[in-house]
């Protein structure tokens, strides 16, 4: 046997080792599930395009007047705007509003007013794994102002 043969022979049985322990450690990952957390979430209600920058931005003025792209709209934000949890987390949200418009933060079970210049306060259990749609109400901020909540299935979740 020459040396290339050895080399071969080595690597087969290396690999033939390796196999079987990467199996368990697949299985073991599978088979885990992470524990739910209690989960700190703040959310700031940011304003992007609003009809008081329009002495900053002069192409507003067309867009906010009647006929134009932002007729009867204001452009606000979540932020952040996707939120990632497990499932079965607590979420404690935290909600900021800086400016002085009303907003709301409302998903399934959950529906919360978010008054001017306040800070807000709200618990959310997230029961079920999936990909759920939060908005603020305001049909002036319709359909800009939205994020979504993902909950991941436990075993998807790292410790």
């Amino acid at each position: 046997m020459n040396m290339r043969d050895l080399w071969r022979c080595g690597c087969i049985i290396a690999c033939a080792a390796a196999v079987p322990s990467c199996k368990s450690a697949e299985r073991a990952a599978v088979g885990s599930a992470a524990t739910p957390h209690a989960r700190d979430v703040v959310i700031t209600t940011v304003p992007l395009l609003t009809k008081e920058l329009a002495q900053t931005y002069p192409f507003l003025k067309t867009d906010f007047a009647k006929g134009g792209v932002l007729d009867g709209k204001e452009v606000y934000e979540f932020m952040p705007s996707t939120i990632t949890v497990g499932e079965g987390d607590t979420l404690r949200f935290t909600f900021i509003n800086p400016e002085d418009d009303q907003h709301s933060f409302v998903m399934r079970d959950l529906s919360v007013s978010l008054p001017g210049q306040s800070v807000t306060h709200a618990t959310y259990v997230a029961r079920q794994a999936g990909i759920f749609d939060f908005v603020c109400s305001v049909p002036a901020h319709l359909p800009m102002m939205r994020g979504q909540l993902v909950v991941l299935r436990p075993e998807r979740v790292t410790p």
